[in-house]
């Protein structure tokens, strides 16, 4: 039995079978949350970065955020195709144009909208349910963490997230995950208080923000940033250094069902700088 279901981001009813049997994630967020809910065997195609966070070895690459072989991905005959917004928009529009099914998820902008995420998949895929159960663990490993990370009413570190996407550095501002991933860890995000997702960097007013502690993320497997040199050349040898990589549960600009393995990691970062301190 078809549906057709409504996506927002795409002004459009995409017709999808109740349980999609042909999946093509361009997501990794979308790809690991379909494992998540058992649903991984049903996963034709997967883009090039999918592997960092799950087995996709039975699936085939389809393509990246930015490009998309059409012809290999018309091969995978999918009855679901799974892109996000933001930069991936406009392959998803051409995509979709061609004919394909494809149904376009928004970029989320806080932990809750990645559990929002989590359950728009899980209806897309037939498995509600179990995306409803994930959610609920979730959240419940969320509040566990905040308790832990309460310090006592103490003051929390300040901490700047420095984030390289290739060679385009930002910082994070209050309109991104990463503000709740830094606040579930404990710390308190320096730019909590600008309406952005992700900044230009300004190092004059990082400096005034008064960090005590920095995430740096970059793409060691792409564009690698050197750590100790930009530590050196920043002036930032005082300050706790926390190095987020592309690892599973260390990549902090992940918004997948692996988000609290991250935060609880960060917050192990964070207390044992202000331990050293």
């Amino acid at each position: 039995m078809k549906r057709r279901v409504p996506c927002e981001l795409l002004g459009r009813r995409v017709e999808l079978p109740e349980r999609p049997q042909r999946i093509v994630s361009l997501v990794s967020s979308a790809t690991e949350t379909i494992f998540a809910l058992g649903a991984g065997g049903r996963v034709a195609g997967v883009s090039a970065y999918c592997h960092r966070y799950v087995d996709t070895s039975g699936a085939k690459v389809a393509g990246d955020y930015l490009r998309v072989d059409e012809e290999a991905l018309r091969g995978l005959q999918p009855d679901l195709v799974l892109a996000t917004a933001g930069v991936q928009l406009g392959v998803a529009r051409r995509l979709a144009a061609a004919g394909f099914p494809v149904f376009v998820l928004p970029v989320p902008s806080s932990f809750y909208a990645i559990l929002d995420n989590i359950r728009q998949v899980g209806g897309l895929v037939g498995e509600l349910a179990a995306a409803h159960a994930l959610t609920l663990r979730l959240e419940a490993e969320a509040a566990e963490l905040r308790a832990a990370t309460a310090n006592g009413g103490r003051r929390r570190p300040r901490v700047l997230a420095d984030l390289w996407f290739g060679r385009f550095e930002r910082f994070a501002g209050g309109m991104t995950f990463i503000h709740d991933l830094i606040g579930l860890a404990g710390g308190e995000n320096v730019f909590a208080a600008r309406p952005e997702a992700y900044l230009k960097p300004d190092l004059a007013e990082a400096r005034a923000a008064r960090p005590e502690a920095v995430i740096v993320f970059s793409e060691e497997d792409d564009h690698p940033v050197d750590v100790p040199a930009l530590v050196r050349e920043r002036g930032w040898e005082t300050l706790r250094v926390v190095e987020s990589c592309i690892r599973r549960g260390r990549i902090v600009i992940h918004d997948g069902p692996s988000f609290m393995e991250t935060a609880r990691w960060l917050a192990s970062e964070l207390r044992q700088g202000g331990e050293e301190g």
